[in-house]
C-alpha cells in the first residue's frame, strides 16, 4: 500500500505547516479550513480509522487527545474547540490515517453538519 498524505508529511516529501510536533505525532494546518483555527492532529503509528483500532492503539489514540490540550493552551483557546473524528464513507473520511480535526476561535453550532 502507498503511503499516505499524512505519512509522506511526516517523512518531509511534502510540505505542511507545522503548528507541534513530538515523537508520537504531529499537528498541522488544515489546508481547507473550516474555522479561523483548523488544525489535525494525526499519530506518526498508522491507525487506519477508529472503528478499525485495537487496544494495542490505546497510549497512541490517548495521546492525540492529550496532545489536543498541550495545542489549544499553547494557542490559548480558552473560550473553546471542538474535536472532530470522522470515521468512513458517511462520515466525510478521506484519508486512511486517523486524525483528529481540532476546530477554534468561531461559533460551532449544534448538532454539526
Amino acid at each position: 500500500m502507498s503511503k499516505t498524505i499524512f505519512q509522506r508529511i511526516i517523512d518531509r516529501e511534502i510540505p505542511a505547516k507545522i503548528e507541534y510536533e513530538d515523537e508520537h505525532c504531529i499537528v498541522i494546518h488544515d489546508i481547507q479550513p473550516q474555522a479561523p483555527v483548523h488544525l489535525l492532529i494525526v499519530p506518526k503509528q498508522v491507525i487506519t480509522r477508529v472503528a478499525e483500532s485495537t487496544p494495542a492503539d490505546e497510549a497512541a489514540l490517548g495521546h492525540l487527545i492529550t496532545t489536543a490540550g498541550v495545542v489549544a493552551r499553547k494557542l490559548n483557546l480558552a473560550r473553546g474547540f471542538r474535536l472532530v473524528i470522522n470515521n468512513g464513507p458517511d462520515a466525510c473520511e478521506t484519508v486512511p490515517h486517523l486524525h483528529i480535526h481540532l476546530l477554534a476561535q468561531r461559533q460551532l453550532g449544534w448538532p454539526p453538519g
